[in-house]
């Protein structure tokens, strides 16, 4: 067994103290360049969030969405200058060793909360979707109602009935829905009956003319008429006009308005509106003094 010599341990400390100290001395200067470059590169990025920031103010109506947005560009642009930095310092594999462990992370994380993350990324298509806005009216889901919120995790749907629904916004990306918002006007169909005996044709005229005088067309629309069946009682017919709506709430008092005024038409000239009859015939007299 060798004795320990304490001289020579000390030595080779020092040996070992002053090695890296030329390297540090060598290095000093790729050093410093790599603090101005990742410096520089925060500075950037808080020049791009702000940039970003005012562009899309007019875009994205959803402070937290915007927000949450400026963040990710920034913390890339801070990314890209943090590895230009390692790459400056010659660090390839602590380089390398930092991307494969992000990989890792990411990839944990993202199973983790794969659901979250889900709705985030719906979020962020919801807020530069144009279809979709703060105050629409919209139907969905099975719902309808007013946008009040569209954050990171859901849309928030204030209903006529005044109680608010909340519907991840993984689902409205996948799930169909109807904007009655974006366009100014809709049609309406009012669906009604007449009696076999009425005259069609008069009956048609009569509709059109209520119908006209109601509600003002523009450009090419036009007020439709359009008998579609023979029902037990009646011979039904559907009418079809243009009104200015932006939420159902438009469509349901033009139906009202419709259906008043082509009442009042049909009392007038006497057109029946029939509803069905059940009429029970006695075939077989009965003789109440025939004894047993």
């Amino acid at each position: 067994m060798q004795d320990f010599d304490f001289q020579e341990s000390i030595k080779g400390i020092w040996d070992k103290l002053g090695g890296w100290l030329d390297s540090l001395i060598l290095g000093l200067p790729n050093f410093l360049l790599a603090i101005v470059v990742f410096v520089l590169f925060i500075f950037i990025a808080k020049y791009i969030g702000r940039l970003f920031e005012r562009i899309t103010r007019k875009h994205i109506k959803q402070d937290s969405i915007r927000l949450m947005v400026v963040k990710v560009i920034k913390a890339i642009v801070i990314l890209i200058g943090f590895f230009i930095a390692l790459g400056l310092l010659n660090l390839d594999k602590v380089l390398t060793s930092v991307l494969a462990g992000a990989g890792v992370v990411g990839l944990a994380i993202g199973l983790a909360l794969q659901g979250t993350l889900n709705n985030t990324f719906s979020g962020l298509i919801l807020s530069f979707l144009p279809e979709l806005q703060i105050g629409d009216w919209v139907e969905t889901n099975g719902y309808a109602g007013t946008v009040t919120e569209i954050n990171l995790r859901n849309i928030v749907v204030k209903q006529s009935d005044n109680n608010y629904v909340v519907i991840p916004n993984s689902k409205i990306v996948e799930e169909p829905f109807k904007n009655f918002t974006r366009t100014a006007r809709s049609r309406v169909f009012v669906d009604c009956g007449v009696g076999y005996e009425s005259d069609l044709e008069m009956v048609r005229d009569l509709t059109l003319e209520v119908i006209k005088d109601k509600f003002q067309q523009r450009g090419n629309e036009e007020v439709e008429f359009l008998y579609n069946g023979f029902g037990d009682s009646s011979i039904n017919f559907v009418v079809r006009f243009w009104i200015d709506a932006t939420n159902n709430r438009d469509l349901l008092v033009a139906q009202h308005e419709a259906i008043i005024a082509i009442k009042k038409a049909y009392d007038g000239k006497g057109v029946n509106i029939p509803f069905p009859i059940r009429t029970i015939n006695f075939s077989n007299k009965l003789d109440l003094n025939k004894n047993g």
